[in-house]
């Protein structure tokens, strides 16, 4: 994890797209923001790519590839699982199965989205302030 390296949003919902970008906007956040509809385009990016990425935020429920599959795809690659990119689950399904399949692949985080613009950007901006603040071993 690279505290200035980007930030991975997979989300196939075009207005949680538009609000997430304008919360990043809202809260001055200067690392880049990558957007990608589901688990694969995100999948080839991070394969792709050398750089270090800074945290991935990741719907549940998506076309192609679902967060799910997303998670498991990135823990199978050895080059993306010793990265140690912090997953974090950001969702509307948050049933407790699901909520359990997600932490037993070892995710660090999983939040449903709130329903309110201002309890959305609190939440967005208590998750970078933590990972801005948490040792890594990447760091």
């Amino acid at each position: 994890m690279s505290k200035l390296g980007p930030i991975i949003i997979v989300e196939d919902d075009p207005d949680d797209q538009e609000i997430i970008k304008e919360i990043f906007q809202n809260l001055q956040i200067k690392n880049q923001v990558l957007l990608f509809e589901n688990g694969v385009p995100a999948l080839e990016y991070l394969i792709a790519t050398s750089e270090q990425m800074f945290l991935i935020l990741c719907d549940l429920n998506m076309p192609g590839m679902n967060g799910l599959e997303l998670r498991r795809q990135v823990d199978k690659n050895r080059e993306l699982k010793l990265k140690s990119i912090p997953f974090v689950f950001l969702t509307t399904t948050a049933s407790g199965k699901i909520v359990k399949e997600a932490y037993e692949m070892s995710v660090q985080g999983f939040f449903q989205k709130p329903s309110s613009f201002k309890e959305f950007e609190s939440l967005i901006k208590s998750i970078y302030d933590y990972w801005q603040q948490c040792r890594h071993p990447n760091n």
